[in-house]
């Protein structure tokens, strides 16, 4: 082993003047690559741009109906600070009332974090002793790859997946201010720069805790100085970052004693059974990287109960041996074992021992996605065949992944349509059934959303929540009596303000005064602040011929929610 006391990268040296010196007659060829980007990047997520709010969206702070209202620091008291201040900005731009604008800044993140990947795959393809036109040709398809692979959909056309493309954006910018360093030993301005990014990376999502490894795993690959004192001289970085990943990760661990989506308090779902579900699960996402067919927002996961249930025991040993395997090879293929273990490093947070309610979600590809970069780099080097013919089959690789892409953001433009999709590849699972019905029923397709509704009802027993609806959609076609029938139902489970205004409203519009009055006195005992009672009262009202009361039930309304439009325009109907 050589000295500790050399403090320079031979590799990475050698690297900085090859490209220093070829830089300023590619400036152009680099310019050219962005705007391509550019367009291909706005080309393939475009039918996405507009696309609505779904599913985890909704409990984000902007869909809050006082949203307005609060404060940014009442935004800011999250565990995802950065998140959520990004979510502010656009609030404050758009509201709730477009989604293009948060799309957007998906959208821009995806593409800095593009420039960032060619970054990172370009030095260490450097590093890795490629000859220079051929790295540089598989720098660009690495980023092309990353860009325009439509695995990525989740991540960049799913709003709430901004926690995804956002923490991302931290963590590749402090992998390459960590890679393109000119000695082993860090600067303390280096050291600062890596700190604040990796603090807004953790203030953008949890997961990325796992940079400082891979800092550690990339100095053993390529740095030949790498050795524990190698480590420790840069105990200014690691330290600081081990402190706050430990104050960080005592935080979490409490949240996660109350999770009921994440933890290990779920009874239903141990952590050996997650375990055993994601060494299947990893393979999932291997074959997605090299086969993106069947992509899925809800995969329905069946759970391996033990080692042996669905094949986990032949997904853990195949792990185990290509793992084995990528370690002694790894100075014979030092790219494809680097990147197996940059992929199950990143993948860990979310893919091993700690449970999490779904076992599987395409956006958690994102943060290891470069890993298996790496390893179809290391194939793609070894391909025996001209320059032409490699730059035009990259070429076409792209074209389809970019293809495929668009078909997939076409579906996320539409929430009818991905839920759809999702209901054909997860008929026997709830949660998308349930999305679908309530898709249908927010775009008009009243008799659709009840049979769908329907059908949901056959997955589970149904709750409170879904007989509501599901009696929302029978009003909406126009059927009062089924409506009552589905709103008593859900009643006698859980009885509410809400359901019982609706159980007047209904016998307020079917004529029969004396139960909507009821049933709105009923609403009224259990939760005399619920404003729609009151705007129901007054409506029964006015059919009554009683307009003092409605008046004075419609004012009582705008005393409990001033921003209630239907209560404004009753009061302007009657001249008040």
């Amino acid at each position: 082993m050589k000295s500790n006391k050399s403090k320079k990268l031979k590799r990475p040296a050698v690297a900085v003047a090859t490209v220093e010196s070829q830089s300023n007659p590619l400036l152009w060829i680099y310019g050219a690559s962005l705007i391509v980007a550019l367009i291909a990047a706005f080309e393939v997520y475009g039918p996405a741009l507009h696309g609505p709010f779904l599913l985890d969206d909704m409990p984000l702070p902007y869909m809050i109906p006082n949203a307005a209202s609060i404060p940014l620091m009442g935004w800011l008291r999250n565990m995802r600070p950065l998140l959520m201040f990004s979510f502010w900005l656009n609030f404050q731009q758009s509201g709730a009332e477009s989604t293009f604008g948060y799309h957007l800044v998906n959208l821009l993140l995806h593409l800095f974090n593009t420039v960032l990947i060619f970054l990172a795959v370009r030095k260490i393809l450097s590093w890795a002793s490629l000859e220079e036109a051929n790295a540089r040709i598989l720098s660009f398809f690495a980023a092309g790859l990353f860009l325009l692979h439509p695995v990525q959909t989740e991540s960049v056309s799913y709003i709430a997946s901004r926690s995804e493309t956002l923490s991302v954006f931290f963590v590749l910018a402090a992998f390459v201010v960590f890679l393109y360093r000119r000695s082993a030993a860090l600067s303390i301005p280096r050291i600062l720069c890596l700190l604040v990014l990796f603090a807004a990376a953790a203030f953008s999502k949890e997961h990325t805790a796992v940079l400082p490894a891979l800092f550690i795993l990339t100095d053993y690959y390529w740095n030949f100085e790498f050795s524990p004192s190698v480590i420790w001289r840069n105990w200014k970085l690691y330290v600081p970052i081990a402190i706050g990943v430990g104050v960080a990760g005592m935080r979490i661990l409490a949240i996660l004693r109350n999770n009921p989506t994440a933890g290990f308090q779920m009874r239903d779902l141990p952590w050996t059974q997650y375990f055993f579900t994601e060494c299947r699960v990893i393979w999932d996402y291997v074959r997605l990287f090299f086969i993106p067919l069947g992509q899925n927002l809800d995969p329905d996961i069946d759970i391996s109960r033990n080692i042996m249930a669905h094949g986990a025991v032949f997904a853990l040993a195949g792990l185990l041996i290509v793992s084995v395997l990528a370690w002694i090879y790894r100075r014979s293929f030092p790219l494809a074992s680097y990147g197996w273990f940059v992929w199950l490093i990143l993948l860990a947070p979310t893919s091993s021992l700690v449970p999490i309610r779904d076992p599987m979600a395409e956006r958690r590809m994102y943060l290891p996605f470069i890993g298996l970069l790496f390893v179809t780099l290391e194939i793609l080097r070894r391909w025996k065949v001209s320059r032409n013919v490699l730059v035009g089959t990259l070429a076409l690789v792209l074209v389809a992944e970019g293809a495929l892409t668009y078909q997939r953001n076409l579906l996320w433009g539409n929430a009818v349509d991905i839920w759809k999709d999702t209901v054909s590849k997860s008929p026997s699972k709830y949660r998308p059934s349930f999305q679908l019905a309530r898709v249908e029923y927010d775009a008009g397709a009243c008799t659709d959303a009840v049979d769908q509704y329907e059908k949901t009802a056959t997955l589970n027993r149904p709750q409170a929540d879904l007989l509501l609806d599901w009696a929302l959609a029978y009003d909406c076609a126009g059927n009062s009596q089924q409506a009552i029938a589905k709103l008593q139902q859900a009643a006698a489970l859980r009885p509410s303000a809400h359901v019982y205004s609706q159980i007047g409203m209904e016998f307020g519009k079917m004529g029969k005064y004396p139960e909507a009055l009821v049933a709105l006195q009923r609403a009224q005992a259990l939760n005399p602040r619920f404003a729609m009672t009151y705007d129901y009262l007054g409506n029964v009202h006015v059919m009554q011929g009683n307009l003092a009361q409605a008046v004075a039930d419609y004012q009582h309304v705008l005393a409990l929610d001033p921003n209630n439009q239907p209560a404004r325009d009753a009061l302007a109907h009657l001249g008040r």
